[in-house]
C-alpha cells in the first residue's frame, strides 16, 4: 500500500503545484471561471498556498504518515468545497475534474492509513 500511496501523492503533488502555479499567475481562463463561481481575486493567492500546503503535506506523509492523512483530509474538504462551488452556480462542466480530484485525496486518505 505504501508504494501505491508514493505513487498517487507525487501525481497529486504535482496536479496540485501546477494548478497552484495558475492561481498565482492568473490566466484570464482561471479569473474568468473564479469570477462565475462569485469568488473574489484576492481569494487566488489563498487557494493556491492551500494548494501547495497540501502537497508538501502530502510528501511528509512519506516520512510521516500523520500529516499525510492530515494533508488528504484537508485535500479532501478542499475539492469538496470546489464541488458545491461549482455546483451552487450551476456549472456542471467544472464540477466533475474537483469531484475526481476529491476521489482521488479520499484514495490517499485510505493508502496512507493502511500503509501504517
Amino acid at each position: 500500500m505504501f508504494i501505491a500511496y508514493v505513487i498517487v501523492s507525487s501525481l497529486m503533488s504535482v496536479v496540485l503545484v501546477a494548478s497552484a502555479g495558475a492561481k498565482f499567475t492568473r490566466p484570464k481562463r482561471l479569473v474568468d471561471q473564479m469570477s462565475t463561481l462569485g469568488l473574489s481575486y484576492g481569494m487566488l493567492p489563498f487557494l493556491g498556498v492551500a494548494q501547495i500546503a497540501g502537497a508538501g503535506g502530502l510528501i511528509m506523509g512519506l516520512w510521516w504518515g500523520l500529516i499525510g492523512i492530515a494533508a488528504a483530509v484537508g485535500l479532501t474538504l478542499y475539492f469538496i468545497g470546489a464541488v458545491a462551488a461549482h455546483l451552487r452556480v450551476s456549472d456542471y462542466e467544472g464540477a466533475p475534474p474537483a469531484a475526481v480530484l476529491t476521489s482521488v485525496a479520499i484514495v490517499l486518505i485510505v493508502l496512507r492509513v493502511a500503509a501504517l
